[in-house]
């Protein structure tokens, strides 16, 4: 019984990170927003919606930078590179078409954005995911 009990635990152990690396989009709980959809992601970070379902301004928030996450977002979401929604964005930025994402520094600053404004939405890993903010949309990695 004990060797089983070990195994249950060293599987737990290997597969939590997996589970933590799940990617997930939260909303402001004030939203009025419940669920999104992929396509509904999609339309507000590359600036299509310019508000929420529910009316309130979409806020996009993007990471800063070449990182990691927001690679695995964007790859994920839309099977695109970070060169390529650059480019995808200098070109919308030139036209005066509409205006990227807000910018945050890292995570924590994100969900500190997105837990003070109604409208902001952002990507996060599930583990990050906290009290002051509800998951919409999971980008099931």
């Amino acid at each position: 019984m004990a060797l089983r009990k070990l195994f249950c635990f060293l599987c737990l152990m290997l597969l939590a990170p997996l589970a933590a690396a799940d990617l997930v989009v939260v909303v402001n709980p004030k939203s009025g927003i419940e669920r999104l959809s992929q396509e509904e992601v999609i339309n507000i970070y590359l600036g299509r919606y310019r508000r929420l379902v529910s009316g309130i301004a979409a806020e996009p928030i993007d990471l800063m930078g070449d990182n990691e996450l927001k690679t695995r977002f964007y790859r994920r979401l839309v099977g695109k590179t970070l060169a390529e929604i650059n480019a995808y964005w200098a070109r919308l930025i030139f036209s005066g078409r509409t205006r990227p994402p807000h910018l945050a520094e890292n995570v924590e600053s994100a969900l500190h954005y997105v837990a003070a404004h109604p409208g902001a939405l952002a990507y996060v890993e599930r583990s990050q995911a906290d009290m002051r903010v509800r998951v919409v949309y999971d980008l099931g990695e």
